[in-house]
């Protein structure tokens, strides 16, 4: 395996945010960067009929191919270049780990530049889950997230976050049925909360294609504002302009950047909100999330009740549980408080034991502190679901991807 390149971004400070990505070479325009009238141009100035565009459209986005070789309805004589000029090649794998009996999948990929990302799939009983990145890192910088620990290498474009699902979908296509067991905690892809095959793909038995997208992986989407919603807008563009997925079965989590989430709002997509908020007050919060120190607990929540408000879309509470940090019973209490004063039935709430990371000082929370934990949400009338920890042993769960060859 040839070595990947050192990428040159250090470790941030503790506390220290990034929010303007490392200027690098951008990767090769690609057909999913833009809608079918700027592919239709594009092919024109490469000196190509326009209607070109439309079936490479079709081959990437309904049969999930950049393959040449699959595409027969295109001139034998020049075709590898025109693929080529279309869709170049963006994501290399570099390997895939498995996990779960095969359910679940972390593939490492190589961009155009060196830099790496991490992206991960899980297949489930009746839905396929794709966790993608944003940015190659995060500048975010949260302490007990592996990403975040590493700093900001660049954000991603359009065509390179939509390809990790293309590529999925690929996979799946590969895959034979699933025999893993049932998880007991709650799926990712559960933040939807309403059963794929309203306006998109049916449920997926054994998951031979993705019905659920969470941009959970490295990466704080919201601060790659427009290629993050670039995607999503080729992910739900009917196909072949795009994937013709369900925008309810796309989760895209923030760790409350505030003005992102306030033009998340404005869209119109109906996309599944997902505030990372593993604090419910101040102090704590400004240690665990740096953004903090930006936009305040009830900011955060306001934002994530504003959201609500416009779009009807149930919004889901991410709480890492941390072993004597931020487990205790009050606070609970007062995390249910603050949400209750916004009103009932708009928020659910995720709780998640903390995922091992290299070098931590924090841990899970104990089994009983947790269950206690849940049951004083519950018992303040809040939806409360632990989150299963698929893929943890072989660091592809919240928090552990750090996209390194070893």
């Amino acid at each position: 395996m040839t070595d990947l390149p050192t990428p040159s971004t250090t470790r941030p400070a503790p506390g220290q945010l990034t929010f303007t990505a490392p200027r690098r070479g951008k990767p090769p325009r690609h057909l999913a960067d833009l809608d079918l009238a700027g592919r239709v141009e594009l092919a024109k100035e490469l000196g190509l009929p326009g209607f070109r565009a439309k079936q490479l459209s079709t081959h990437y986005f309904t049969h999930h191919t950049d393959d040449p070789a699959q595409m027969s309805d295109l001139p034998k004589k020049g075709r590898e270049e025109l693929v080529s000029g279309l869709l170049p090649r963006l994501l290399t794998p570099v390997h895939t780990i498995s996990a779960d009996q095969g359910a679940t999948l972390k593939t490492l990929w190589r961009l155009h530049d060196g830099a790496t990302v991490e992206s991960v799939l899980m297949r489930y009983r009746r839905r396929a889950t794709i966790c993608i990145s944003s940015q190659a890192g995060c500048g975010m910088n949260c302490p007990f997230c592996a990403t975040g620990q590493a700093g900001l290498t660049r954000n991603m474009s359009t065509a390179e976050i939509v390809d990790q699902v293309v590529a999925a979908n690929r996979m799946l296509a590969e895959a034979g049925d699933l025999t893993a067991p049932a998880d007991e905690g709650a799926e990712l892809g559960d933040e939807a909360d309403e059963e794929q095959g309203e306006g998109g793909s049916p449920p997926s038995r054994g998951g031979h294609r993705v019905t659920n997208v969470v941009f959970m992986g490295m990466g704080e989407a919201l601060a790659n504002y427009k290629a993050a919603i670039g995607a999503i807008r080729r992910m739900v563009d009917p196909s072949p302009e795009g994937l013709g997925m369900s925008a309810r079965g796309i989760t895209m989590s923030s760790v409350g950047l505030v003005t992102g989430i306030d033009r998340l709002t404005q869209e119109g997509i109906p996309v599944t909100l997902a505030l990372s908020l593993h604090a419910p007050d101040d102090e704590l919060r400004d240690e665990l999330v740096p953004i903090n120190t930006r936009f305040k607990v009830d900011e955060a929540i306001d934002s994530a009740h504003r959201y609500y408000l416009a779009t009807g879309r149930r919004v889901s509470i991410e709480y890492a549980m941390i072993r004597d940090i931020n487990d205790q019973a009050w606070r609970a209490d007062l995390l249910a408080k603050k949400l209750l004063a916004r009103g009932k039935g708009w928020v659910h709430i995720n709780p998640i034991p903390l995922n091992p990371t290299p070098g931590s000082k924090w841990t899970a929370s104990r089994p009983g502190v947790e269950q206690q934990f849940v049951e004083r949400l519950r018992a303040n009338g809040i939806p409360t679901t632990v989150r299963d920890t698929r893929g943890s042993d072989i660091d592809g769960a919240c928090g552990q991807l750090a996209a390194t060859s070893a």
